[in-house]
């Protein structure tokens, strides 16, 4: 076991890896001053308390990444379309608990203990696909055979998990799933011309479902999310929707080029909700400035670089389309919550990756990463073999 281990460290791409825990400790250090007001304040708790469960976080993920390093990517032809379904199925639970929060339904509440399913679920729907693509792919490219009906099980596997989301009104992570799953498909061996019908007839369905949706409940979006898409010109709502963000841009202003200082932030004390989530970015630009934040947003394209750089060296098709789905998924969190922050579109409520508060997020990027790794080291060991 501990050969094993230490020949997988040694395999491991580190560039990756050296970028992922440089975002990571940044993170995690600096989550005891963003969260310091939350925790002492609103919750009566040391100012340490989400910063010791941020690194429990980053520790049950870390185990998780290493068993799933432990297993050939082959091996998701046996496990990964069982553990959609499996996926699917839990994603119900909080839509039949009814348990929401803040107009969602997307956490599971068992024995005290809450998590959030949909995050769990994003490593294992991108395996899923990637292995369809994979079995599937000589058949697509053959233009001779008529195969429409694993274009209808692709396109099921492609909307189940968007479609469970969208019910529990998390509108930004059905999203990410989405778009996710329409850069698969548009990277897929499936040919040209087929992929223009094939385009159709998903904008087709998903026009029914949405209009039999509002047929039967009379909306397809929450006054929540309807208030959410009015995001430009958000000081001019300042005391209706756009407190939020208009409070973050007033953070990152105050900030200027090399901020006010680590821990010195004014926004988090009483102004921005939850700084430790979803606004984070506020505060460290506010605390760090411009030029930190840019070498951080440099970070994350060095990262997205190196993804698609071992994507195009992978030696199998499921070891391309992991790295590119997970690719994907992590620069559509960027783009989210970034995005909505600067009012550029609605806010989600999407977790800036590495460096916001949460347990299900962090757990489901360590693990995607580490599939990552593993098709890389399985290119490697493949060429070395010849």
């Amino acid at each position: 076991m501990l050969r094993t281990i230490r020949n997988g460290f040694r395999d491991m791409d580190k560039w990756l890896l050296l970028i992922a825990i440089v975002l990571l400790t940044f993170g995690a250090i600096n989550i005891v001053t963003v969260s310091s007001r939350e925790a002492a304040f609103n919750m009566d708790q040391s100012v340490f308390y989400f910063f010791y469960r941020q690194i429990g976080f980053i520790v049950a993920g870390t185990v998780l990444a290493g068993f799933v390093m432990l297993f050939d990517t082959k091996r998701y032809h046996y496990l990964a379309e069982f553990l959609l379904l499996l996926a699917v199925v839990i994603n119900f639970i909080p839509i039949i608990q009814g348990d929401g929060f803040r107009g969602t339904f997307r956490w599971f509440n068992v024995g005290g203990f809450s998590f959030q399913p949909s995050e769990l679920a994003k490593p294992i729907y991108i395996a899923a696909l990637a292995v369809f693509l994979e079995r599937n792919c000589k058949k697509f490219r053959n233009p001779k055979i008529s195969h429409w009906n694993l274009v209808a099980i692709l396109i099921g596997l492609g909307l189940v998990m968007p479609g469970v989301i969208f019910l529990q009104r998390d509108l930004g992570t059905a999203g990410v799933f989405l778009f996710t799953f329409a850069v698969m498909f548009l990277l897929s061996p499936i040919l040209p011309k087929k992929k223009l019908k094939i385009i159709g007839f998903i904008i087709s369905l998903m026009m029914f479902l949405l209009l039999s949706f509002y047929a039967v409940t009379g909306r397809i979006l929450s006054e929540t999310q309807q208030e959410r898409f009015a995001f430009n010109d958000p000081c001019s709502r300042y005391f209706d929707t756009g407190y939020q963000i208009c409070n973050a841009i007033i953070s990152i202003n105050i900030g200027g080029m090399t901020g006010v200082g680590p821990g010195r932030s004014t926004q988090k004390w009483s102004y921005i909700l939850e700084p430790h989530t979803d606004m984070v970015f506020a505060i460290y630009a506010e605390e760090y400035g411009f030029i930190i934040s840019v070498v951080i947003i440099l970070l994350y394209m060095a990262l997205l670089i190196r993804i698609l750089m071992l994507a195009s060296r992978a030696n199998t098709l499921r070891g391309k389309y992991i790295c590119l789905g997970v690719g994907t998924m992590i620069f559509l969190h960027v783009f989210f919550n970034l995005g909505g922050l600067f009012a550029m579109i609605p806010l989600t409520g999407i977790t800036l990756s590495f460096l916001s508060y949460g347990g299900s997020h962090m757990v489901a990027l360590l693990v995607m990463l580490a599939m990552v790794q593993k098709v890389h080291i399985e290119t490697k060991r493949h060429k070395l073999k010849f």
